[in-house]
Formats: C-alpha cells, sequence, structure tokens
C-alpha cells in the first residue's frame, strides 16, 4: 500500500480558510450596504442597472443622461404620499423629458414615414404626425444657449425648468420634492439650485455631444482605433500560427526516449500559445467594447464589457480555488476512506481498486460543476441577462425540461454510472464481461465505461446499454481446468492420482504457490462422452492470476500425462469407430 499523502487535508483546511478570508470583505460589504459619507442606502446587486433601490424608507431610482446616472430621485414607501408616482416611474418620466432636449427620436418608423409621405403628395398639404416636433431638432442652436432654471410652487416644491430657443416657453424638467429634499438633508431650494447646475452642464454636454460635427469625429476616431485593434489582432493571430508550426516540428522530433529539454520547449510553446489565444480574445473584446462606446449614450455598457473580461478572470479564479479545495477534499477524504483499518485483508486491493475509480470520477464531477457554476456567475453579469433574470429563469426550466426529454438516454446513462460506482460492480483494472465484450476497464465514468480488450482495441460501453456485467478479478478469481482424457486409458483411478500429486506441488510450489488464495480442488471425472472423460480441477488465485496459473498448471499436467504414458483424447477412437 502506497504512502497517502497526509498533507492533502491540511491543504484544503487551509484553502478553506484563505478562501473564506477572500470572500468575507465581499459578503460583509453586500450584507452592510455602502459605507462612508453618502446617503444611507442599500447596495444593489452587481450588475443590476434598472432597478428600484430601497433605502429605509425611501425608494431610490437614478436619472440617466447619455447613459451615465445624472441624479438620485426617492419617494417615499410609507407616510403621506399624496398619491406620488414611486422612484422608478419618476425616473422614467424625467429621463423622458431630459431626452427630449438632446436625443432627437423618430416618432414614426421607416414605412409608417413612406406610407405619410406619399398620403401627403396624393391630398397636398406639407405636415404630418411624422414630423419631429420642435424640441427634437437640437442642431439649430448652440449647445450653450440651453439655460436650467429653477421656481418655486406655491405649495413648497421646486420645479427645475430648461430654456431653449427653439421654444417660447420652457420645458419642465422635474419637480424636487419634500421626499428628495430629506433623503439630501437640506431645503428644496438649495437642492435645486445643486440639480441645477448639475443638469445644465450634463444636457449641454449631451447636446455637443449629439451635434453630427462631433458624431463624426466621434466616428473616425473610433475607426482608427478598430483599425489599429484589427492589425494588432491579425499580427497576433499570425504569431499564434507561427508558434503553431514550430510546435509540430518539435513535435516531428520526438523520440520514443524521453528527451528532457524537448519536452520543456513544447510545454513553453504551448504555454506561449495559449496566452496568444488569450490576447486575441481580449482584443476582440476591446473592438466590441469600443464599438459599443461609438454610440452616444452606451458608454457605460461598453466600459463594462471592458471590464467583463477582468471580472470573469476573478471568477474564474475564485471557482478554480474552490474546485482545488474541494478537489483535495475529496482527495483526503477518499484516502482516509482507502485505508480504513477496519477493512479485511483480502479486500484491502479491491478496496485500493474502487479508490482510483471514484477517485477519477468524483474529480470529473467537481470540475464540471465548477464549470457550470463559473459559466452561471459569468452569464449573469453580462448587461441585459440580469434583468431579465425572471423570464430567464421561466425559460431556462422550460428549455431544462425539453433537453430532459431530448437527453433522456444521457440521463439514463450518468444515474447507471451512478450505479456502477456505489454498488461497486467493477473498477478499474477489472477484467469484466459486458455485452458480449470482454477486456481491462481502463475508465469508468459517469455516462460510459472504456474496455482495452486483448487486440488492444478500446470499446466504449453506454452505461445503461447493459444489464449483465461478469467481472472476473473482484476481491478473488478462479479457473476451471479441464483435461480431455482418452477412453484409451486402463486406469483412471490412476490418472486422478497422477492429477492429484501435481495439484498439491503446484500448490507448494515457491513461485506459484503464493498466487493461490486455497488449495487447488479436485473435482474428478466432470462429463465422459464420444471423444474421451473429462477430469476438473479448480483452481481459486488473487485477482487476475487465475490465467497464468491455469496455463502453468495444463502445461505441467500435459508433460506429467506424457510421463505417465496417460492418453490423452485425440479424436482416434472416433477413427477408429468410423
Amino acid at each position: 500500500m502506497r504512502a497517502r499523502p497526509w498533507w492533502l487535508g491540511a491543504f484544503a483546511l487551509l484553502m478553506a480558510l484563505g478562501l473564506s478570508l477572500l470572500l468575507a470583505p465581499a459578503l460583509s460589504a453586500d450584507a452592510s450596504g455602502s459605507s462612508g459619507a453618502a446617503p444611507p442606502q442599500a447596495a444593489a446587486a452587481p450588475g443590476d442597472h434598472s432597478g428600484v433601490v430601497a433605502a429605509g424608507s425611501f425608494e431610490l431610482a437614478k436619472v440617466r443622461i447619455l447613459g451615465v446616472p445624472a441624479l438620485t430621485v426617492a419617494s417615499p414607501v410609507v407616510g403621506n404620499q399624496d398619491d406620488a408616482p414611486n422612484a422608478q416611474r419618476r425616473a422614467e418620466v424625467i429621463e423622458g423629458n431630459l431626452r427630449l432636449l438632446y436625443d432627437p427620436q423618430q416618432l414614426c418608423s421607416e414605412s409608417e414615414q413612406i406610407a405619410e409621405w406619399v398620403l401627403l403628395q396624393v391630398l397636398g398639404g406639407n405636415e404630418g404626425a411624422c414630423e419631429q416636433p420642435p424640441l427634437q431638432t437640437v442642431t439649430g442652436s448652440a449647445p450653450d444657449q440651453l439655460v436650467v432654471e429653477r421656481r418655486q410652487l406655491p405649495g413648497g416644491d421646486v420645479v427645475l425648468e430648461a430654456r431653449v430657443p427653439e421654444r417660447s416657453e420652457p420645458l419642465p424638467l422635474l419637480t424636487i420634492t419634500r421626499a428628495d429634499a430629506s433623503l439630501n438633508g437640506t431645503s428644496a431650494w438649495s437642492l435645486g439650485e445643486r440639480w441645477q447646475r448639475r443638469l445644465q452642464s450634463r444636457l449641454r454636454h449631451a447636446r455637443r455631444v449629439m451635434q453630427p460635427a462631433d458624431l463624426r469625429r466621434r466616428w473616425r476616431f473610433t475607426f482608427a482605433l478598430e483599425l489599429a485593434l484589427a492589425l494588432l489582432t491579425a499580427g497576433t493571430l499570425w504569431l499564434w500560427r507561427q508558434n503553431r508550426h514550430r510546435r509540430a516540428r518539435l513535435l516531428g522530433r520526438r523520440r520514443p526516449t524521453p528527451d528532457r529539454a524537448l519536452e520543456q520547449r513544447l510545454q513553453l510553446h504551448q504555454a506561449f500559445g495559449l496566452l496568444l489565444l488569450l490576447a486575441v480574445l481580449l482584443e476582440l473584446m476591446v473592438m466590441l467594447a469600443l464599438g459599443v462606446m461609438a454610440v452616444p449614450g452606451k458608454v457605460p455598457l461598453g466600459l463594462q464589457l471592458l471590464l467583463q473580461p477582468v471580472h470573469s478572470f476573478l471568477k474564474v479564479l475564485i471557482v478554480g480555488l474552490l474546485a482545488l479545495l474541494v478537489r483535495s477534499l475529496a482527495t483526503f477524504l477518499l484516502h482516509q476512506w482507502a485505508d480504513s483499518a477496519r477493512v479485511p485483508v483480502e479486500e484491502q486491493a479491491r478496496r485500493e481498486q474502487r479508490h482510483r475509480s471514484l477517485l477519477r470520477v468524483s474529480h470529473r464531477l467537481i470540475d464540471l460543476a465548477c464549470v457550470i457554476v463559473a459559466s452561471g456567475w459569468i452569464l449573469i453579469d453580462i448587461p441585459g441577462i440580469r434583468a431579465a433574470s425572471s423570464s430567464l429563469l421561466l425559460a431556462g426550466g422550460a428549455l431544462l425540461g425539453g433537453l430532459a426529454l431530448v437527453f433522456q438516454g444521457l440521463l439514463r446513462d450518468f444515474a447507471a454510472g451512478l450505479a456502477v460506482l456505489i454498488e461497486d460492480r467493477y473498477a478499474i483494472g477489472d477484467w469484466v464481461e459486458i455485452g458480449g465484450l470482454e477486456g481491462d476497464v481502463v475508465d469508468v465514468g459517469v455516462l460510459s465505461t472504456q474496455l482495452r480488450c486483448l487486440d488492444q482495441r478500446v470499446a466504449v460501453i453506454q452505461n445503461s446499454a447493459f444489464d449483465r456485467v461478469v467481472n472476473h478479478t473482484k476481491l478473488r478469481s478462479g479457473e476451471v481446468v479441464k483435461l480431455l482424457v482418452s477412453h484409451r486409458c486402463t486406469d483412471i483411478d490412476h490418472a486422478l492420482a497422477v492429477v492429484d500429486e501435481e495439484l498439491a506441488l503446484f500448490h507448494t510450489d515457491t513461485t506459484w504457490g503464493p498466487r493461490l488464495l486455497a488449495a487447488p480442488l479436485l473435482r474428478g471425472v466432470s462429463t465422459t462422452g464420444p471423444l474421451g472423460i473429462t477430469v476438473s480441477a479448480l483452481l481459486t488465485t488473487v485477482a487476475g492470476e487465475q490465467w497464468a496459473c491455469s496455463r502453468e498448471l495444463q502445461r505441467r499436467l500435459v508433460a506429467r500425462f506424457q510421463q505417465e504414458n496417460i492418453p490423452l483424447a485425440d479424436g482416434l477412437e472416433l477413427a477408429a469407430r468410423g
């Protein structure tokens, strides 16, 4: 029995402690919310960019300009609400008012515009419902001509309004409520002055960004960056291809005898190729993010796409550490199970075989579970997916149900594979017969079993494709040795005595005796027939030694029969009768 690495358990405990210390700050921050001088509010879930945030007796919602949060409006959840809309509805209305000042929108679709133009040509007239309102033509005036004013209503609320040259009357933007003032700890008039300056600078910037000249400069700059990144990506791909060719040439120089320097160079080329591939993926992600940021109002989305590889790497690193921890724990527990002192000596070798199979399968299941967790964790933070989490859950449930029907064969294989491992039907190293195939078990998976047949072919058998298994090497093995004695033998008792003597000598042999678990048993005359008299003996051997012992015993019996002139059946009896 090989020595078990005792440090696996200690390593697993240290990994658990380190992982808990790593995750503790994030978990505590999520539990306690944001801290510092900011207003007390509950921390939103990561990746949540549109939901309402609860903060004590208020609900908070963000108001964005070109996708960047500019204001935080509040609504009370208890007390006198005066039929005021909730924070999310207020934010949507305010964003719509602000967007009228900088984001030209088409009221009608292309087909509706064409249909209206045709109708105006037929009926006459020059005004249609699809024409843009005056505030949509933001290019007609300079961005600095936009002025945000504040006005106090008789009830005490403060209204912020925007004056633009395209409109004779100011456009109401928002009303500062008592909830807004109470949340910020100031009066509505003072809060209005703060928001007035912020909105005026942000709206002027937004109108400037939406000017055709600024848009053209933005797109030209983005196109130049995209072209440079495309050339860099092409160069990286060329390096990756050259590295692949060099590695292929090194593989062609490999010899059966191991070459340490050559193997190190191959590993270096493989690692360099992986780094180049990761660089290509990162460059493609940067190109996608820059293309998104070229659209006004999509800069936060582009930045989030840029940060996505970093977040994904951290998540993969955390899940990888968790996988390493669980694998170490599983290895340690399986080692302790295999080395249990309560296992009988004759079953210790069998437990060692099961240990190898369980260790390999458990590591595969842990890796699969960690890959699923990491993939789900990464996908859930992709922009747009978290917002549709509830609908995705429903769709995912329906999809899983459909996949369960489509892949029910795989589910049966999985359940059958678990049954094989739990019931110990066979393990790696056993010689088994399954579905008419016979071979050495080289791999036991949760979906299939691989057999190495006698002709060195590998047979892959689905775990649910058979219901009968013959295991020749579980705990112990046995073989019935048969000799066909000729009818011309005049003294069958003498033949049996010779066989019994050879069995005793075989049992006491220093080479073959230790391979036997019990003394060979002479069964005597088993059958008689026209070809001859069948004499059989039973060998009980160590697992896997039955074939070698049977071949050696038959060789000795044949040689002894020839010495004693005991004839073996050779078909002469049937020829003589014929």
